[in-house]
């Protein structure tokens, strides 16, 4: 079998596929391994239950794979355990929120003890937000 011709960008054709492959497992594993407070949210989040949006796990977005995303609202919603609290974490989650940003997306932050001690307040937030997409 004769290997695919270079592409005009310096790939191969295929390649794109493969990278398009590697994410779909890595988000399907994400999907498997996800935390509690992960679990106890997308139970909220999923079917439409938030003000009728469509909401994704571990989606991913150039190289960064999303806790939640509502496509049509450009929202992106991420928990935070205290992992998120070391310098250097944190200045990777700031980097991160600064590329979704430039890419038209709005990202809200939540602790994952708010999920376990506020959960309606929680709710209430994102339906905040999404209200102030309409």
């Amino acid at each position: 079998m004769k290997p695919s011709p270079p592409s005009p960008f310096g790939r191969r054709a295929g390649d794109e596929d493969k990278q398009q492959m590697q994410k779909t497992k890595r988000a399907r594993t994400l999907r498997k391994n996800q935390t509690p407070q992960e679990i106890i949210l997308w139970s909220r989040l999923r079917n439409r239950g938030i003000r009728r949006c469509k909401f994704r796990r571990q989606y991913p977005i150039g190289n960064y794979f999303v806790d939640f995303v509502c496509l049509e609202r450009k929202l992106i919603i991420e928990l935070d355990g205290s992992q998120h609290k070391k310098e250097r974490q944190r200045e990777y989650d700031e980097s991160r929120t600064m590329f979704l940003s430039n890419q038209g997306y709005r990202v809200v932050r939540f602790w994952d003890n708010e999920v376990n001690s506020n959960l309606n307040g929680v709710i209430m937030k994102i339906e905040s937000v999404l209200d102030g997409f309409c």
